[in-house]
């Protein structure tokens, strides 16, 4: 992330000055406190304990990580896997010479991900990265590296690559045709489309320059996994009539972490000849704390010799083909505890469990008529989107084998459904997620996809640490902030006495868009400039 140098003259009388680390008196024990200005460091250090107490409180005021749905890391850890972690703090993954097991292990990781993603012989080569945004770096560039390859000895130019993705693909995606210099044709997703690449407009975007193609197995907006398969098969048929060979990198973030476990029929991996690479994330649904990615080639005839460096300078000679070096070890440690604890079952066991809790959550928010679910992994595969009259089967039958559903990723992603929004125009859909914040859970409101970000939907990821019961709190309490939205609009219909039903619907929008915004206009304000402009208006209530 960007940072800006903080001038803290300019804060000093809004922020530091009601800092604790300016107010001894705001501390009531006997720990010594040093006034410390917060954006320099201190000519004297702190002892232990001080530095320790005003980290620990201001890290205190971040949300709970069990009740951020929003993001697709893993949180949870067993105390065997963090005192491992902890025994091998310090161990750099660049050292090889010095952490020989480390290494070991790491290459195990490989193998055994090799052969999840069905590359069975001693072809496979690969390596960790920090995570998938570096992983996808480097399959990019591996793609590119061979394209440009091919039209010099071709004797052709190379200077305009294009890479072909989906509308929806994560923003690593868009960085490294941006950071490397290729054009990225994205190809608009719709609600036809199932808000995914459209396979019917790949064939116009490939020409002589496409270096290759992104296929995501789990989209971070809906869950739903693009069609490997069929997109293979559209590429054969161009290669076949145009000669342009197109290779595949299939971007499984999330995943290439729950397709082998759940569904081992659909063919995304190295089964198809096309796909020469796949990324993933240890740390997403690999089940590793922050800070692993991987990724697989399929042979290294598909790794361009001249992106690989041989290192000497550690006591022995290493190959490395990453973006970073030295980067902590106890990771890659995580995940080959992961492999052995729980085996291939339990992966299978964990990420069913959030694939029926992630129906549940569907089913129920189709049920309560204020919602839409746009996301279809609780349907009969096949039915995309939502049919009144198949409701109850999808009731009926939410216990089924996961292979019975659309595949995808435990995410469910729903907004308000437009019958609501007739009913109820004035509520917008952030202050559910605002609302939802102050109960602790973290769920985010945004747009779709451009060409459908005209849509707003909230998102939840459905991840190992939603257990059963705060998955039926959760539910609760999207329930009754839904339902406490409902009763206060009513009331406002009634107590606000505008001439207009427009004049009383956009200023109940305004001021809950107020609400949402976490206050960033004054309500009071905006309720003396609505009684100055809506003089008639006889009672202005207070929020409730």
């Amino acid at each position: 992330m960007l940072s800006k140098l903080v001038d803290p003259e300019k804060l000093e009388d809004t922020i530091l000055s009601n800092s604790h680390y300016h107010n001894p008196n705001n501390r009531k024990d006997d720990t010594e406190f040093v006034s410390q200005n917060k954006y320099e460091i201190p000519q004297n250090g702190l002892d232990e304990e001080t530095t320790y107490c005003l980290l620990h409180d201001d890290l205190s005021l971040d949300g709970n990580p069990t009740l951020n749905l929003a993001s697709f890391v893993n949180t949870f850890s067993t105390l065997s896997a963090k005192e491992l972690a902890k025994e091998n703090l310090v161990k750099n993954l660049a050292d090889a010479d010095e952490y020989p097991t480390l290494i070991d292990l790491t290459t195990r990781n490989i193998s055994i991900l090799g052969k999840l993603w069905n590359r069975t012989d001693d072809e496979p080569i690969g390596t960790a990265t920090t995570g998938s945004s570096e992983a996808i770096m480097l399959g990019g560039l591996a793609l590119k590296k061979i394209w440009q390859q091919k039209r010099k000895d071709a004797g052709e130019d190379y200077y305009k690559p294009n890479i072909i993705m989906g509308s929806n693909a994560q923003v690593a995606l868009e960085k490294f045709a941006r950071y490397f210099d290729v054009e990225a044709r994205l190809i608009p997703v719709s609600k036809d489309s199932n808000y995914v690449l459209d396979p019917t407009k790949i064939e116009e975007n490939v020409d002589e320059n496409t270096i290759g193609i992104f296929i995501i197995l789990g989209s971070t907006y809906t869950g739903a996994f693009e069609d490997v398969e069929g997109i293979s098969k559209i590429l054969d048929k161009v290669e076949k009539e145009k000669g342009f060979d197109v290779p595949i990198h299939v971007d499984g973030a999330s995943g290439a972490f729950v397709a082998p476990f759940i569904y081992p029929e659909l063919k995304w991996d190295f089964r198809i000849p096309r796909v020469v690479s796949i990324n993933t994330s240890g740390h997403k649904f690999g089940l590793t704390t922050a800070g692993l990615g991987w990724i697989i080639w399929r042979d290294s005839k598909h790794l361009p010799q001249e992106l690989i460096f041989k290192l000497r300078y550690l006591g022995s000679v290493e190959e490395s083909f990453n973006l970073n070096f030295s980067r902590p070890g106890y990771q890659s440690i995580h995940q080959y505890y992961n492999f052995l604890h729980l085996g291939f079952e339990g992966y299978k066991k964990i990420h069913h469990r959030s694939l029926k809790n992630s129906r549940i959550l569907a089913n129920f928010l189709e049920k309560t008529q204020y919602f839409e679910v746009v996301s279809n992994i609780h349907r009969k595969e096949g039915v995309l989107h939502f049919e009144s009259s198949k409701q109850q089967e999808e009731l009926d039958n939410q216990d089924n084998e996961d292979t019975y559903y659309n595949k995808g990723l435990p995410v469910v992603a729903f907004r308000f459904r437009d019958e609501f929004k007739k009913q109820y125009p004035h509520l917008p859909q952030a202050i559910l997620s605002t609302l939802l914040r102050k109960k602790g859970w973290i769920i985010p409101n945004y747009p779709l996809p451009p060409n459908e970000d005209n849509l707003e939907i909230l998102r939840v990821v459905v991840r190992y640490e939603l257990t059963d019961d705060l998955l039926f709190r959760l539910i609760g309490d999207i329930l009754k902030t839904t339902q406490a939205l409902i009763k206060s609009s009513e009331f406002y219909q009634q107590s606000v006495e505008a001439k207009e039903d427009q004049a009383r619907t956009k200023y109940i929008y305004e001021l809950l868009t107020s609400i949402a915004s976490g206050g960033e206009e004054d309500i009071d304000n905006h309720q003396k400039k609505q009684e100055h402009k809506e003089k008639d208006h006889s009672t202005f209530k207070g929020t409730c």
